[in-house]
C-alpha cells in the first residue's frame, strides 16, 4: 500500500514567538510579515500563549491570499511536562 504522507521538508528557518509577550495583535501583525517575507515555519508552545494569535495570523494570510491553505504553513508547538496527561 502507498504512503500518502507528505515528502515535503520542514523549513530550516522559522519565527519563533516567545518572545512576543505583547498583545495578541501584535504576534498576530508579526506572522502576517512574516508570511509577507516568505516564511513558512513558526514556532509557539503553550507557555508563550501564542498559539491563538498565531493561528489568527495564518487565517488571515489565507484571507488575503498571501497562501492558499494552512497546509503551506509548518507549526511546531510544545507542551510541558505537566501538561502531558489523558485528562488534559
Amino acid at each position: 500500500m502507498a504512503s500518502t504522507r507528505s515528502t515535503t521538508a520542514v523549513p530550516v528557518i522559522g519565527l519563533g514567538t516567545a518572545v512576543i509577550f505583547l498583545q495578541q495583535d501584535d504576534t498576530k501583525n508579526a506572522v502576517l510579515a512574516a508570511i509577507e517575507l516568505g516564511f513558512r515555519h513558526f514556532d509557539t508552545a503553550y507557555l508563550y500563549g501564542t498559539e491563538k494569535p498565531l493561528g489568527e495570523g495564518v487565517a488571515e494570510a489565507v484571507r488575503r491570499g498571501l497562501i492558499k491553505s494552512r497546509e503551506e504553513v509548518f507549526v511546531t508547538s510544545k507542551l510541558w511536562c505537566t501538561q502531558c496527561h489523558p485528562d488534559l
